[in-house]
């Protein structure tokens, strides 16, 4: 079998199993301490925690040189507590994978019945799509519908893509400091991905039976995929707003396969044409005429989580439960509630329900743009939380929660085991950018935490944490144990 062949066959395999072993090279530590300041940002290795502590959870601990690298920042401000994590890369001496997952949490008294309240919003992925006749909601993904999942990586995929001259594939990352604005009320920060490579494979999210095909169907180039935030806190009203803005480069190359079984035969398509592996050239039909021609679109998956201190929590679109429902939200909000009613948190889609374009082709300088409408539903859970092209965002997920004990003790061991597990989603949103082309796309959603804030910021309190790491170390020490079996086994 040739190498290309082979490396693309078993490619999902690899990609899954080094995701496993879990997040450019980190300088900070954390420390429990940490959490009784008023703000810091850090990039950590989560594998140190267990090799710090896998002694004293009897578990064997990862390899040296298995490194999972998580660009944190924080904020303990007027009575709001905000945690961000972005993840950078997953590294050994053979490999490194960038998965730009996305998450930040709030925790806070909630405005009327002062309820411990934590909640959570997360990027997964960019999810594209090609329509059938037998679509179920227009303009916007479904089970009915061709669906191509991403997952984004650093790792270097030119020798597998066949022969000729290829520009390179590693994923660079950079992260926006975390800056505060006056009175310590507003923060922005961020993070930026570079010449993004991206690997596609067909799935589904019917939840009946999700599923994902195991050979891929095209790997990209992105020039960026960024990810910027403002947090405003506002004591006056009652309202902690996190303003999002996403920026999905254009792309700049597509290696476009076909399967003969287990044999692929692809092309590339780039911003002056369409060429064979080896340079000759197909055709003047550009990666944009392509993506035109076919009918592709583009849409991001959203995970909501939530829950608040001795009691549940449900989220509703105008009065219609959203939990585990195909529901379009475009015109309005998604408000959760606490189990006495009270509304908690908002993730609204109505004021930013429209996205900017920008065309290369018509601008190569890419200042003008037009404005088009998104298309904004929930979908069902089981499509995505049991779909395997979930499997490694679903594992990191479930492990930052771990964090709350630095907030909040008590309530970390009520949230614990579901606030970021999928299973247990208050809902998954899907935002489809229906006019793509592969061009440059920005979208800002929004989202509000209404919450009892002091007008002045709190001074962070000083709670007790002496089992704080090794709670975190427990949750990391599952996958020290799948980082020794994964190395030993690629080695």
């Amino acid at each position: 079998m040739r190498k290309p062949v082979a490396a693309l066959v078993v490619l999902p395999l690899i990609v899954i199993l080094t995701a496993s072993s879990l997040p450019v090279s980190a300088v900070d530590t954390l420390t429990p301490s940490d959490f009784q300041q008023g703000s810091w940002y850090k990039t950590i290795d989560f594998l140190d925690y267990v090799r710090a502590y896998a002694s004293q959870l009897n578990q064997t601990p990862p390899p040296s040189d298995s490194h999972a690298f998580m660009y944190l920042t924080y904020v303990n401000s007027s009575g709001m507590q905000m945690l961000y994590a972005g993840l950078s890369n997953i590294t050994d001496q053979r490999a490194t994978l960038t998965i730009p997952l996305q998450t930040f949490m709030m925790h806070y008294k909630s405005r009327d019945q002062l309820q411990d309240v934590v909640t959570a919003s997360s990027f997964v992925m960019l999810l594209a799509f090609n329509e059938t006749d037998a679509t179920i909601h227009a303009d916007s993904p479904d089970r009915s519908d061709m669906l191509y999942a991403s997952f984004s990586l650093g790792l270097d995929l030119g020798e597998y893509v066949g022969g000729g001259t290829f520009p390179s594939l590693a994923t660079r990352t950079e992260v926006i400091p975390l800056e505060p604005g006056p009175g310590g009320l507003t923060w922005t920060w961020g993070m930026r991905y570079t010449n993004l490579t991206a690997v596609w494979w067909s799935t589904s999210i019917d939840p009946e039976h999700p599923s994902l095909d195991p050979r891929p169907v095209a790997i990209s180039r992105y020039e960026e995929l960024t990810f910027r935030y403002k947090l405003v806190i506002d004591p006056d009203t009652g309202k902690a707003t996190i303003r999002c803005d996403y920026v999905i480069g254009r792309i700049l190359d597509l290696w476009v396969f076909s399967w003969l079984v287990i044999v692929p035969v692809s092309v590339h398509y780039n911003a002056t044409g369409c060429y064979r592996v080896n340079g000759a050239t197909i055709s003047g039909e550009t990666v944009y005429d392509f993506l035109r021609n076919q009918g592709i679109k583009m849409s991001i998956v959203q995970f909501q989580g939530s829950a608040t201190l001795n009691r549940t929590t449900y989220a509703q679109y105008k009065g219609t439960n959203v939990t585990d429902s195909e529901v379009r939200i475009t015109d309005s909000s998604i408000s959760t509630f606490a189990s006495n009613g009270e509304k908690v948190f908002d993730a609204e889609f109505y004021s930013k329900r429209q996205y900017n374009l920008y065309n290369y082709t018509a601008d190569r300088t890419e200042k003008s743009f037009k404005t088009y409408d998104t298309t904004v539903w929930t979908g069902k859970v089981a499509g995505f939380a049991h779909n395997p092209i979930f499997l490694v965002h679903a594992s990191l997920m479930r492990l930052i929660p771990h964090v709350l004990v630095h907030m909040h003790p008590a309530l970390y061991w009520q949230a614990r085991d579901h606030l970021l597990d999928m299973d247990y989603a208050d809902y998954f949103s899907i935002t489809a950018y229906p006019t793509y082309e592969g061009y440059r796309v920005v979208h800002d959603p929004t989202y509000t935490a209404y919450a009892q804030l002091t007008k002045a910021p709190a001074q962070p309190s000083a709670l007790s944490f002496t089992t704080g790491l090794a709670l975190v170390a427990a949750g990391m020490a599952v996958i020290a144990v799948f980082v020794v079996l994964v190395t030993r086994r690629r080695r």
